[in-house]
């Protein structure tokens, strides 16, 4: 069975997909670029700051479904340039304990709205 998740707290999606998805006990988190869930427009800033607002609208999401980044399990992360892989990682290690989650890192070539970090995630949920 599978169930849409949806928050206006963080970016409606732009296009046919959902927010998140919940499968039995997991949750499919869409992939989440730097736009502000207000104004829809990819925030100004570095990567660093991308990375965080990222990582906000993917708490949003998470606690919609009733779960954390505590129960992230694999995580998926693409740079519009692998150079700033340390400066996305001294943000992302802030939103995850011991032990982190499963994870690939991609430069792509381009993301979508220009931004520079891209981060989808899969959650186990507690039933």
């Amino acid at each position: 069975m599978r169930q849409a998740v949806s928050t206006s707290a963080a970016p409606q999606a732009v296009g046919p997909y959902s927010q998140a998805i919940r499968a039995g006990s997991l949750l499919f988190v869409s992939g989440q670029i730097a736009l502000d869930p207000a104004t829809g427009q990819v925030i100004a800033g570095d990567a660093a700051a991308q990375t965080r607002r990222v990582m906000e609208n993917l708490r949003q999401i998470l606690e919609a479904a009733g779960s954390s980044f505590d129960q992230v399990v694999r995580t998926t992360v693409y740079l519009a340039d692998i150079a700033e892989f340390g400066v996305v990682n001294d943000v992302y290690t802030q939103y995850f304990a011991a032990p982190a989650p499963a994870r690939s890192t991609i430069q792509a070539a381009r993301l979508p709205r220009d931004a520079r970090v891209e981060i989808d995630v899969i959650a186990v949920l507690e039933r």
